[in-house]
């Protein structure tokens, strides 16, 4: 089968529904087997969106096994994370010709995205009227004119004086 690739929009919207699921699938030591291969196929099947985890380190292998299991099952990759891989496959197989489509009926069934090539209707706005001041305005202190400015009052004494704190570098700058 051949892999689907997604539009941009549509991988952005894929990757906030999935953000929050665990993944379905993990590989063994054995690494990507004819059964973990049925298992990826049923996921995908019961799904449409799922996500893999795989234990090895390499990168490169990752990648391989990434690009493998979207080939074969004919789904799209959306997303690499580390050791997770996420996938992506419409359920009926009508759909499959039809990706685009379908990836556009999962963005508008988020709300949050707009559809590749069509722009968001604009909202139309009411002018509101102003609010009306049910409290009396705040009274600001100003200086009015002719009117010198006011000095600051100084802070009163205290009785007794502020004990100095002596610490271990104070008292051995004394001595």
């Amino acid at each position: 089968m051949k892999e689907i690739i997604l539009a941009r929009d549509a991988r952005l919207a894929l990757r906030s529904q999935i953000h929050h699921i665990d993944p379905v699938v993990l590989l063994g030591a054995n690494g990507l087997t004819d059964a973990v291969m049925h298992e990826i196929d049923r996921a995908l099947t019961a799904h449409e969106l799922i996500k893999v985890r795989v234990p090895t380190d390499d990168r490169e292998e990752r990648e391989a096994i990434y690009a493998e299991v979207a080939e074969k099952l004919g789904a799209a990759r959306v997303q690499m994370i580390g050791k997770l891989l996420i996938f992506w496959r419409p359920v009926d197989e009508s759909d499959r010709q039809n990706a685009d489509e379908a990836a556009r009926v999962a963005i508008l069934s988020m709300q949050t995205a707009s559809v590749v090539g069509k722009k968001e209707p604009t909202k139309t706005t009411t002018k509101r009227a102003p609010m009306k001041a049910s409290a009396p305005a705040k009274k600001v202190a100003s200086k009015k004119p002719g009117e010198k400015k006011k000095k600051a009052e100084p802070a009163p004494r205290r009785a007794r004086p502020k004990s100095k704190r002596v610490t271990k570098k104070s008292a051995g700058a004394r001595s």
